[in-house]
């Protein structure tokens, strides 16, 4: 069943893998035409394939969200195969696991552009369209480390951050045009990433650990931070702009 009064076009940036392809696959099964904007044009072409499959309508596209004139291009497919897209999750970024001192101004700057710049610059193609029709969601992916902190990831934290303050403003901004602009910072969600880092020892522990230190006593998973995302997406969630909404299992209340 739909969740929208009338049909919907959405973006998933970094959608091929991981939280990405969870929120890309809920947005279908909820009845919007999802888009998949990946740097891996491959991955993202077989995850909308899988959407289809399972009776979704999905386009694959290889898009970096550091290069302005591939987002434009992208939009301007997505617009033409489906609709002007009216739904935004901006969930692309990188990791970053360095100490303060090594970290080098060229991977500062790479993670900040992928996570923040990156969703300035989708959220800046789109919105042009969410406010010629008067709707629209904007829904970035940050993190709970941007909430709380974490050593070894200055870069990625201040990026993160960057996110959760980018939405607050310009969700202020967007608001009079019938447009809402949330965040969600994931916490200890079960991805390839995670256990890539897990592997490497950059943990500190096993993820199994960690997930017994949870409140909830798991891991989250992608699809705990796609239903959220698809709550916020839907036309009930009209009046929630500007907010923090952490899916985290209890790990951060603040």
């Amino acid at each position: 069943m739909s969740r929208w009064d009338g049909p919907r076009t959405a973006i998933v940036t970094g959608g091929a893998s991981g939280i990405g392809l969870a929120i890309a696959q809920r947005l279908a099964a909820d009845g919007a035409s999802v888009a998949i904007f990946d740097v891996n044009g491959e991955a993202a072409t077989t995850a909308a394939e899988g959407i289809a499959v399972e009776g979704g309508a999905a386009l694959g596209l290889t898009v970096d969200v550091t290069d302005r004139a591939q987002i434009d291009a992208g939009v301007a497919q997505v617009a033409e195969r489906f609709a002007t897209p009216t739904i935004l999750v901006n969930n692309a970024g990188i990791e970053g696991f360095d100490r303060f001192l090594s970290i080098s101004l060229e991977r500062w700057n790479r993670v900040i552009e992928v996570s923040l710049t990156g969703t300035f610059q989708c959220s800046q193609a789109v919105v042009p369209g969410m406010i010629e029709r008067g709707w629209g969601r904007i829904v970035n992916i940050s993190s709970s480390s941007a909430q709380g902190g974490q050593q070894m990831m200055t870069h990625y934290v201040a990026a993160k951050a960057g996110v959760i303050g980018f939405t607050k403003a310009l969700a202020l901004e967007l608001g009079p045009k019938g447009i809402t602009v949330n965040t969600i910072p994931p916490g200890f969600i079960d991805t390839p990433m995670l256990r890539a880092s897990a592997e490497k020892g950059l943990l500190g522990a096993t993820v199994e650990h960690h997930a017994g230190l949870t409140p909830v006593r798991r891991a989250g998973l992608p699809q705990d931070i796609a239903a959220a995302c698809s709550f916020l997406c839907a036309d009930e969630a009209s009046y929630i702009t500007g907010q923090v909404i952490g899916v985290n299992g209890g790990r951060n209340t603040g």
